[in-house]
């Protein structure tokens, strides 16, 4: 770990402050005319999410801390729990539904590549692929005469999820689904 000025805090930098572990999400640099420098800082808490808003003067020292970033495979799931599979060592770890989302978690499929943070070995953070691929199980029918306006229908996929989906799309065909919002994206 390197020590770094208050100066030197950036959007997206993780430190450790106040015996937390914070990335800095928005930084101002203020320049008074009484006074010395300093760099207001806006942090939100990794772990809990808690946000703090801190003023750093540069003779201020600060722990910059990295995080280790691998890929791990979704294995399964097991009541509440998911199973995670390390791409290089094959080590297991299990992660509640809570900790990933419950939004999120609809979207793990067998097999599938994630990215999970890391801090002292254990996972802070998952990050999913940006968009997945699921079958429709069933397509509500189109409504005719409502030419006008775009018109969607609504649909249900795989996974049980309810999406709005363009009117061509029917039961049985495979779309693409962001994992950001749910939204559908293109045909498979």
């Amino acid at each position: 770990m390197a020590k770094i000025s208050g100066n030197d805090i950036s959007p997206g930098k993780t430190i450790e402050y106040d015996g937390g572990l914070w990335m800095a999400v928005k930084t101002q640099k203020v320049k008074p005319g009484k006074g010395g420098a300093y760099n207001q800082v806006e942090l939100k808490n990794i772990l809990n999410g808690t946000k703090l808003n801190q003023r750093f003067r540069s003779d201020e020292a600060v722990e910059e801390i990295y995080l280790e970033k691998k890929d791990f495979q979704f294995l399964f799931a097991n009541g509440d729990m998911l199973t995670f599979m390390d791409q290089e060592t094959y080590d297991q770890i299990e992660l509640s539904i809570e900790f990933v989302g419950e939004d999120q978690a609809r979207f793990l499929q067998d097999g599938m590549k994630t990215l999970v943070q890391l801090y002292d070995g254990k996972p802070i953070g998952i990050a999913l692929p940006q968009n997945v691929t699921l079958t429709v199980a069933e397509a509500d029918p189109v409504l005719r005469g409502g030419t006008a306006a775009p018109s969607y229908k609504g649909a249900v996929l795989e996974n049980g999820m309810k999406i709005q989906v363009p009117p061509f799309i029917e039961a049985g065909e495979k779309i693409v689904v962001a994992t950001e919002d749910g939204s559908y994206l293109r045909r498979a």
